[in-house]
């Protein structure tokens, strides 16, 4: 088969068969983590990822190339998760901004759009790091531009493209020594190679195409907010601190979202001035998101007025898609009931029903919604603050939650084993904490990307503090001042980060050798920072060697936080090690409850 031109259908095809083949091989890719713990999640990272831009391009086909990898795109922005998501999300960011103008797309067309993804990728990431997935997808684009001078198949470019993707991964070991020295190729990079492999399927129309069927995607991470209600059930959204807020607090109780169909009413040829119509919106709500683009404005708004509302969007064109909630509503049974509001939940029976254009009631509704109707007049007025700062923590564990709760966090975000927040999680969370300005704690090197991408997205003031493990995050929480600037806070958060030390204790899942340690399926290895220093059969003795080198570099506290997998018993005798051996530390031992970690530490 060749193809001379790809358009949207073609590239709908690609995507599917690429997530398939990346689904099918995610365990493979989660294998190649260079260490071998048990939460090496870069296969299932980029296999959340790739399937929530799939999810959404499903839901809006389109023949158009340019309208499809649009919608790829924001479907991906919004599922990243992990560092490997997030990159994976930029290259058909950028690869959308290729094809922005294009109907079809020739194999010269699709080369440059591979090429704007490469650029894209590259300026998110701070330091690139060569030898990663970065590299596989560079080198696969400057092939294609220089192969589409030649090759006018778009389907013998795209398996040129697959090629030399594969060789590339096959020389990542040689660019970055720990993958040589593990003896394994790079986990993102081998990702890229499933998915580019589907695209070659689905382009030679392999006798499969078309019949994919994807799993559901795993649960949305439990959500802990401050007064420590869990929301492990939760289907959607984070979990705010409604149990703490007065009904009468919601000034802006109208939550609206809705789509402008610029196409169609009288928006054609309407200029949309972006700025003035959020400034509009300012005047009588919060948490305002406008996403625009030529074809649909996607409007959301928390308001007093919602016939406003309508009425500041109906000259930009024909409106759809409407849902109107009544947030006090939904707190009232709230705090009739007992249980926690997740803002936007489908199955929450208290949610007023949502207005939908096919729906008989809306052509009864939105006569009374424009008239400014006494039903959906302005409520007494009620004085409300922002509160001037808020805090979102990533973490996984009772235990570990709590203490982030305790200690000024308003919102805890938990991926649970091998999952971590998408960018969506974070920036929902964020829209549903009423603060001037919000600092996140990742805790995760894995998790930084996507939290500033969330940053990015945010109409909110955000600073991510980059902490990359717990102890980091918890130093960096004990060092915030509700007294002083943002920028002073954000200071003393990031020196408090840097000075901890940061150990941790898990079982090996596989053989290895890493910097001359030799390392067995099952040993207890030490994890000093991002370095394994320790590895032994006993626990207990795993223990002790991390820490003897941890407080050995100098340190007035350690921290201990037990894991579900650690042993009261190998606890005491740490302890009493501990005090023995280092009688001029201070001592703290937590309950932190984390998974896969029965022992994490901190020397400060």
């Amino acid at each position: 088969m060749s193809k001379r031109l790809i358009d949207g259908n073609d590239f709908t095809n690609m995507v599917n068969r690429g997530a398939d083949c990346l689904q099918r091989h995610a365990e493979h890719v989660n294998a190649l983590n260079v260490f071998p713990v048990p939460d090496g999640d870069t296969g299932t990272n980029m296999n959340l990822t790739m399937t929530a831009g799939r999810q959404e391009l499903l839901s809006k086909p389109s023949a158009s190339i340019a309208r499809a990898s649009e919608v790829l795109s924001k479907g991906l922005l919004m599922g990243a998760r992990g560092n490997s998501g997030v990159i994976l999300s930029q290259l058909f960011r950028g690869f959308a901004r290729g094809a922005a103008t294009l109907e079809q797309m020739n194999s010269v067309q699709f080369a440059d759009a591979l090429q704007h993804g490469v650029n894209m990728a590259y300026k998110a990431v701070v330091k690139p790091v060569e030898g990663t997935i970065l590299t596989v997808a560079k080198e696969a684009a400057r092939h294609a531009i220089q192969s589409a001078r030649r090759v006018r198949d778009v389907v013998e470019l795209m398996r040129e493209v697959h090629a030399k993707a594969k060789e590339a991964l096959d020389r990542t070991p040689e660019l970055l020594p720990v993958l040589k020295q593990v003896g394994v190729v790079d986990s993102g990079g081998q990702g890229l190679v499933y998915i580019y492999e589907g695209f070659v399927a689905a382009l030679e129309g392999a006798p499969d195409a078309g019949t994919a069927s994807y799993a559901t995607a795993p649960s949305v991470p439990t959500v802990r907010a401050a007064g420590g209600v869990p929301a492990a059930a939760a289907p959607s959204g984070p979990v705010t601190a409604q149990s703490r807020l007065e009904t009468g607090a919601i000034e802006f109780l109208y939550d609206m979202e809705f789509f402008i169909n610029r196409q169609l009413g009288g928006g054609a040829g309407r200029r949309f001035d972006e700025t003035a119509f959020k400034a509009a919106l300012a005047k009588d709500g919060d948490s305002i998101v406008v996403i625009a683009d030529d074809e649909i404005i996607k409007v959301h708004v928390h308001s007093r007025k919602p016939g406003d509302v309508l009425n500041l969007a109906l000259p930009y064109g024909e409106l759809s898609d409407i849902h109107i909630l009544n947030m006090r509503d939904q707190h009232r049974e709230l705090l009739h009931d007992g249980t926690v509001f997740i803002e936007g939940a489908p199955d929450d029976s208290t949610a007023m029903p949502s207005i939908a254009p096919d729906e008989q009631h809306l052509a009864e509704a939105l006569p009374e919604l424009l008239s400014g109707a006494p039903a959906m007049s302005e409520p007494p007025a009620v004085v409300h603050e922002l509160a001037p700062y808020g805090i979102i923590a990533v973490a996984i564990g009772e235990g570990i939650s709590d203490i982030f709760l305790d200690n000024n966090v308003d919102v805890v975000l938990s991926g649970g084993q091998s999952m971590n927040p998408s960018t969506e999680d974070f920036v929902q969370a964020m829209e549903a904490l009423p603060a001037e300005h919000i600092y996140l704690l990742p805790n995760n090197g894995n998790i930084i990307l996507t939290a500033q991408q969330a940053a990015e997205l945010s109409e909110r003031r955000v600073t991510v503090i980059p902490t990359k493990t717990i102890p980091q995050g918890l130093a960096a929480l004990l060092a915030f001042k509700d007294h002083e600037s943002p920028e002073r806070n954000a200071s003393f958060m990031k020196q408090a980060a840097e000075q901890v030390q940061s150990g941790q204790v898990t079982r090996a899942v596989r053989d290895s050798v890493i910097d001359g340690l030799q390392i067995r399926e099952g040993d207890c290895i030490g994890i000093r920072e991002k370095q394994i220093v320790v590895a032994h059969q006993e626990l207990l003795e795993a223990c002790k060697s991390l820490l003897d080198q941890m407080i050995g570099e100098g340190g007035e506290l350690v921290t201990v936080l037990t894991g579900e997998e650690s042993d009261p018993a190998v606890t005491a005798q740490l302890t009493a090690w501990i005090e023995a051996s280092h009688p001029e530390v201070e001592l703290e031992v937590h309950s932190g409850d984390q998974p896969l970690y029965p022992y994490l530490f901190a020397v400060e």
